[in-house]
């Protein structure tokens, strides 16, 4: 069995935890508050800001022997580049207010998962960032693909909200696709393992992240599903 599918085998458990939380499930069913959609924006912005930087310091601190690693971060740092701005650009096209987040601050989870990330790389392997990237891109692509359109039509937003999730669909599909080689090519058992531990971790954070958003009550959301 190839890497990344054990990779795969060995974090399902933590992947079905975070699909399972119920705002993820009213998403996916266009039942989500533009309070909600907003928020979660913004702990997107929290952590999609730190990308490039973490991906810096992960390539600063590869061996030698993974020079090949190197290169791929360094074509992953030039097509993150940015991608923090749509968020912010999302925000102002939904009415929220942009700078306000810009300047903010984090929920526990993301601050935590970021924390836990710039750790690993400076005292553990710096190979484990690539954990984030299974967590991160394989659920933007679940929620780009499958709730962005049932999310714009239930609150009836212009598609210039949504920026950052629509374009991860198909960008991180492709990103899948390279991470995957990538992920097959790694033959140290301790780079593997590093990646396991930093997916199983990010999956817990990320789903706390996601428990922590407002969901619409009971009521609202019978009343959104009897409209669609």
């Amino acid at each position: 069995m190839s890497f990344f599918d054990q990779l795969q085998d060995a974090t399902a458990a933590e992947r079905q935890a975070l699909n399972a939380t119920p705002v993820i499930r009213d998403a996916l069913a266009g039942q989500v508050s533009l309070e909600a959609y907003r928020a979660f924006l913004t702990q997107a912005y929290y952590h999609v800001r730190h990308t490039v930087p973490l991906m810096m310091a992960c390539g600063a601190r590869l061996p030698a022997r993974l020079e090949w690693l190197r290169g791929a971060v360094c074509e992953y740092i030039e097509e993150e580049y940015g991608h923090e701005q749509w968020i912010l650009d999302d925000i102002r096209a939904c009415g929220g207010d942009a700078e306000s987040v810009r300047d903010g601050q984090p929920s526990l989870p993301i601050e935590l998962m970021v924390s836990f990330l710039y750790d690993l790389i400076a005292r553990g392997n710096p190979v484990g960032l690539f954990g984030m990237v299974n967590v991160l891109e394989g659920t933007s692509i679940a929620l780009a693909t499958q709730a962005c359109e049932a999310i714009r039509e239930g609150l009836q937003l212009p598609p210039t909200a949504f920026s950052y999730l629509a374009s991860h669909g198909s960008l991180d599909v492709g990103h899948m696709n390279t991470y995957r080689g990538l992920m097959d090519r790694l033959d140290e058992p301790a780079d593997q393992q590093a990646v396991i531990h930093a997916s199983k971790v990010v999956y817990q954070l990320y789903a706390d992240m996601f428990r922590g958003l407002p969901r619409l009550e009971p009521a609202q959301r019978e009343t959104r599903h009897a409209a669609v």
